[in-house]
C-alpha cells in the first residue's frame, strides 16, 4: 500500500498539523510504503518573500524529521525538487472542467476571507491532484478540510483513465474520524489563518499562554461539566489513550472540576509528550547540512518514481512524439 501525503511551510508547526495528519504518516513509514514531502509550491500562493519560503521550507523538514519521520523508511523530500509534478499539472489541467475547481470549498473559504483571487489560488487542487498522482499515492491521510481536494485528485484521474487508459492510480482519503479536525484555542478549527494554534516548537513561556487561552464556559465550579461540548476536552484527549479519556470524561461530569487545573495538566501533559521531539530538533537545526543531504536524497528517489510515471503519460498524451516513427 502507497500512502502519500505532504505538508505546507507556512510557518511553526502545531498540534493541529501532527494529530490531523503527521502522526498517522509517521506511524504509516513502519508498515507502508510511505512518500511524504514538503510542498513549497503550494506555499506560493500565501507566502510570497523568496527568503521566508526557503527557510519555512527547511525548518519544516528539521520539524518533521525531529517528529519522527524515517528517511530510510520512506521517501521523504521537497516538492520542488521533482519539477515534474509541474508538468503533470498542466496535462491534468486539461481534463480538469472548471465547475469543478470552482466548487472547491478552500477556494471559496479564502476568497471569503479577503484573499485577492489568482490563479495559482484557484487551481491549487490540480497541483495536489498531481502530487498524489505522480507517485500512485493509494491512500492519502488527511485532515477533514482536505478531503474534498483528494476527492478532486480522484474526479481528474478517473476523467485521466476515461479518455488515455488505465494509467493514473485513483487514491483514496484517509481520515481518522478521532482528530478529523482538531479546535483551535477558540473552538474554530486549529489553523495559523486563526491565531489559535498551540505550537509544537514554541518557548515554553508561549505555550502555556496558549493552553491557558483555551476557551470554556461559565459552569460554576460545583455543576458537572459537559465534553462534549468542551474545546479544552476535545484538545486534552488528543493526548490520552481510551482509558484515560474516561476518566477525564468522569472527571468533567463530576461537580467541582476546575479548568484552570486541568489546563495546567494539559500544559504538563503537551510538555512532556513533545519533549524527545523537541530535544532532536535542537539536534537538526545544528546540523542543517546534514537535512539538506536527506532531502536531496530523497528527491532522487521520487524522481526515479515520477520518471517512470511521466514516460506512461507522455507516451499517452502524444506529447513523446519521438514514438512516431
Amino acid at each position: 500500500m502507497r500512502v502519500l501525503s505532504g505538508i505546507q511551510p507556512s510557518g511553526s508547526l502545531h498540534i493541529g498539523n501532527y494529530f490531523a495528519m503527521m502522526k498517522r504518516m509517521i506511524e504509516y513509514q513502519n508498515s507502508s510504503d510511505l512518500f511524504c514531502f514538503i510542498v513549497n509550491y503550494h506555499a506560493l500562493t500565501t507566502v510570497i518573500d523568496g527568503k521566508t519560503l526557503a527557510e519555512n521550507t527547511l525548518n519544516a523538514a528539521i520539524d518533521f524529521l525531529s517528529l519522527g519521520i524515517d528517511p530510510n523508511k520512506s521517501v521523504f523530500f521537497v516538492q520542488s525538487d521533482v519539477p515534474e509534478v509541474t508538468e503533470l499539472t498542466w496535462i491534468l489541467s486539461n481534463q480538469t472542467p472548471v465547475g469543478l475547481l470552482q466548487r472547491a470549498h478552500s477556494y471559496k473559504d479564502k476568497i471569503a476571507k479577503g484573499i485577492s483571487p489568482n490563479h495559482g489560488l484557484f487551481s491549487y487542487p490540480v497541483l495536489m491532484a498531481a502530487d498524489i498522482l505522480l507517485y500512485s499515492g493509494e491512500k492519502v491521510p488527511v485532515g477533514k478540510d482536505q478531503k474534498q481536494h483528494v476527492e478532486i485528485a480522484r474526479d481528474i484521474a478517473i476523467k485521466f483513465n476515461n479518455v488515455y487508459g488505465d494509467v493514473l492510480v485513483i487514491p483514496e482519503p484517509d481520515i481518522d474520524k478521532n482528530v478529523a479536525t482538531v479546535p483551535g484555542i477558540d473552538g474554530q478549527k486549529m489553523s495559523k489563518s486563526y491565531n489559535n494554534t498551540i505550537k509544537i516548537f514554541a518557548r515554553e513561556k508561549e505555550i502555556k499562554k496558549a493552553v491557558m487561552s483555551i476557551v470554556t464556559d461559565s459552569t460554576p465550579v460545583d455543576q458537572p461539566k459537559d465534553p462534549d461540548k468542551s474545546v479544552l476536552f476535545k484538545i486534552y484527549s488528543l493526548f490520552l489513550d481510551k482509558n484515560e479519556k474516561e476518566q477525564l470524561r468522569d472527571r468533567f461530569l463530576t461537580p467541582g472540576l476546575r479548568y484552570g487545573d486541568v489546563k495546567k495538566e494539559l500544559f504538563a501533559r503537551i510538555m512532556d509528550y513533545f519533549a524527545p521531539f523537541r530535544e532532536r530538533q535542537q539536534y537538526y537545526m545544528n546540523h542543517r547540512e546534514e537535512v539538506i543531504n536527506i532531502l536531496e536524497k530523497g528527491a532522487e528517489k521520487a524522481k526515479e518514481e515520477a520518471g517512470n510515471l511521466m514516460e506512461k503519460v507522455r507516451s499517452v498524451t502524444g506529447l513523446n512524439y519521438r514514438e512516431v516513427r
